[in-house]
């Protein structure tokens, strides 16, 4: 059993690895400022609502609440247009803080950390499915900015012994198959919430950006992991950290790839209704193919996505949806 700092555990994808490390029996404490997180997403665990690039607060949470054994680093902006219009947000934000909570975990002995990083390190790669040695080219202040986090840890590694995964998913999505956490944004980005808002009357129209690209149906093909399969992921990869494994870089996700076209009529299959479509232009930066070549992670951990069919995403994701919290 560890004691582990959790920071963003109060967000989506945060909130679903606290609930899988909590479940393998490890303790936490989340940090979260809740400026996009929500407050009962991080559960019965002690919540700090700090700002994470706050130092002294930082500092306080370790001395107090610690020590701890590692850190599970999930806190950050997420939304690649934002990035593009506000790209100094997301540099202070996703890049500078973490360099903070980097210095302090090491003053602090916590020498294994798990980064929560993401596809859009790559660009837009020519190969698919997508390899961890193709290089990082980020296209966008966000995929820069959780590249450089990948650096950082790189390098001290490399000087100062600390030991890390950095696990770059592809499109998470889904809800706990058990109740209570799910997808929660605003504004909300995400297809399959925003297409079951539109199936349900709740929201517009879904605006379907891109019906030109080059593929089969004409519109981006994505690899949809669940985010309770990226809970279990992170927990094996502390664990393995904590164990002396050696640190790296891995991809998530299901090394299969589905168009939005084949989402939408997932989703209208597993809800029973129409989705109304209104197709729109395509998005700036959006690539034709995005699909993870996962293999290593599987093999050198023995994970398999139990919950990241389309039927399963889908029906975690409309449960949650019609019954929230």
């Amino acid at each position: 059993m560890a004691h582990l700092l959790v920071t963003g555990g109060a967000g989506y994808v945060g909130s679903h690895g606290l609930r899988a490390l909590l479940r393998a029996g490890h303790t936490a404490v989340v940090v979260d400022d809740l400026r996009r997180g929500w407050r009962d997403l991080a559960g019965g665990a002690p919540l700090a609502e700090i700002d994470m690039g706050d130092r002294a607060a930082l500092e306080q949470v370790f001395a107090e609440r610690g020590p701890f054994d590692g850190v599970l680093h999930f806190a950050a902006y997420a939304l690649v247009g934002e990035s593009v219009a506000d790209p100094m947000a997301y540099y202070r934000n996703n890049t500078v803080a973490s360099a903070t909570l980097i210095e302090t975990a090491l003053a602090h002995g916590a020498n294994a950390f798990v980064l929560s990083s993401s596809a859009a390190v790559y660009g837009e790669p020519r190969q698919q499915p997508i390899p961890e040695s193709t290089p990082r080219a980020p296209v966008n202040p966000y995929g820069a900015s959780k590249a450089m986090v990948e650096r950082m840890l790189e390098d001290t590694g490399s000087a100062l012994g600390l030991r890390w995964m950095a696990l770059r998913y592809f499109n998470a999505c889904g809800a706990d198959p058990e109740g209570g956490i799910g997808e929660r944004h605003e504004p909300e980005t995400h297809l399959i919430p925003n297409a079951l808002g539109a199936a349900a009357g709740a929201r517009d129209a879904f605006r379907l950006f891109g019906t030109d690209y080059d593929t089969p149906d004409g519109t981006c093909i994505r690899d949809y992991i669940h985010v309770t399969d990226l809970g279990d992921a992170h927990v094996r990869a502390i664990e393995a950290l904590l164990g002396g494994h050696p640190s790296g870089a891995y991809n998530l996700g299901t090394g299969a790839g589905h168009s939005n076209r084949e989402v939408l009529a997932a989703v209208e299959k597993g809800v029973g209704r129409a989705v109304p479509v209104v197709e729109a232009p395509r998005r700036a930066g959006d690539p034709p193919v995005l699909i993870a070549d996962a293999s290593r992670f599987q093999r050198e951990f023995d994970w398999h996505p139990r919950y990241s069919d389309l039927e399963t995403i889908v029906a975690t994701a409309w449960e949650w949806f019609s019954n929230p919290g």
